[in-house]
């Protein structure tokens, strides 16, 4: 088999570029382990920056996103029980954010794939990457239990931080850092209790507001590191989330049936550089930010595109420039994104062991948002989006 740029992985990172590269007439053959079913239901990100969702629409993708997706124009810093919204559009000159499921990108984007882009091939799994450093790059894949090779003239590696095409590239440098909690997240089957999502820090830990639909709630809590979801009772849940959302005002949180609880663990990381070769990182793969600041999708949605551009440019042009730079296209948005996110998750969560002196900074950094216009600025920019490319 042998197509122009082999794509390992279908989540919205492989299956955006190869929606990308079929617009600009470039083929390509997406490879993922999973069954259709496994992508279409696995519960991810839920918040696209106003990039990611131009993106989208431009590409075709964004029909059902604009009829059934949530426009949020700001979402609510509570701390203290005090209550502070940050207006986007009014701080970023008419930016907002869209609460989208990542499932729900998925099954866009695997329709669209299906009915008219190129190979899409689930339960087919990457064995390994060859010759990246050739102008023949393979890879190695194995389907209904036969050993094939698909021959590419690039390899995008979107498979994650566990995948092949990270371990395909010989050396560089990685950076990481491990938080000292974690999140146990729930979906419920009760309307949201605010229209936008809401941050709260409060002494007994961190609490996300966030929905899925005007009827499913999203809803997490910072737990130690080493919690069992299956250790908390639903009726602990939403004590524990009355608590952290808690103000001085009539507020109040809807409980409801609980349908999934999970734990995510907080980490950082960033593998410099992007690329080996002929074969190009992209999302998890290259890079993990905390949850905190709605960044994970949004990068990886960043990275195809800076791929796609500089593909169709060396097709326009002849040039490899744009190719070349992939790398530090990239990590410059990577690096904003990973600043945001930590300030984010150390601004809002209570560190084991933070001290008086600790807590009162973490209350007079958000005062400085909730009185600054240039600090809420900044914070609106950031959580909208940073420029791609």
């Amino acid at each position: 088999m042998r197509t122009t740029v082999g794509i390992i992985g279908a989540g919205p990172a492989g299956l955006l570029l190869a929606r990308l590269l079929h617009n600009a007439g470039i083929d390509s053959v997406v490879l993922e382990s999973r069954d259709r079913a496994y992508v279409e239901r696995r519960q991810r990100a839920g918040i696209l920056e106003q990039g990611t969702v131009d993106v989208l629409r431009e590409a075709g993708a964004g029909e059902r996103m604009d009829r059934e997706g949530l426009r949020h124009d700001g979402i609510e810093l509570r701390f203290a029980r005090r209550r502070h919204r940050v207006d986007f559009p009014a701080l970023t000159g008419g930016r907002s954010v869209m609460v989208y499921a990542q499932t729900e990108v998925c099954k866009d984007l695997i329709a669209l794939q299906l009915k008219e882009g190129g190979p899409l091939l689930f339960e087919t799994e990457a064995l390994a990457v060859e010759g990246a450093d050739t102008e023949r790059p393979r890879v190695r894949f194995r389907r209904e239990g036969v050993e094939d090779v698909l021959e590419c003239d690039y390899v995008v590696g979107c498979d994650g931080y566990w995948g092949v095409a990270r371990s395909a590239v010989p050396d560089g440098h990685t950076f990481e850092r491990t938080y000292p909690f974690s999140w146990l997240g729930i979906l419920a089957d009760v309307a949201p209790s605010h229209d936008e999502l809401v941050y709260a820090r409060h002494d007994r830990g961190f609490a996300l507001l966030s929905m899925r639909s005007p009827s499913v709630s999203r809803l997490y809590l910072q737990v130690p590191a080493d919690t069992d979801a299956d250790s908390w009772s639903d009726e602990r849940i939403w004590d524990e989330l009355e608590r952290r959302f808690e103000t001085d005002d009539d507020w109040s949180l809807r409980r409801g049936p609980i349908t999934q609880k999970s734990v995510t663990p907080m980490r950082s990381y960033v593998h410099e550089p992007m690329r080996h070769g002929r074969l190009f990182l992209a999302g998890d793969a290259a890079h993990i930010v905390p949850p905190t600041g709605a960044k994970g999708l949004n990068l990886a949605v960043g990275d195809v595109v800076t791929f796609a551009r500089a593909l169709t440019h060396r097709t326009a042009t002849g040039s490899d420039d744009l190719l070349d730079a992939y790398s530090a296209t990239c990590l410059r948005r990577v690096w904003q994104a990973e600043r945001f996110s930590y300030d984010m998750t150390t601004l809002l969560h209570t560190a084991p062991g933070a001290t008086p002196f600790e807590d009162r900074l973490q209350l007079a950094r958000l005062d400085r948002i909730a009185s600054s216009r240039a600090a809420e600025t900044d914070l609106a920019e950031a959580y909208t989006g940073f420029p791609i490319g």
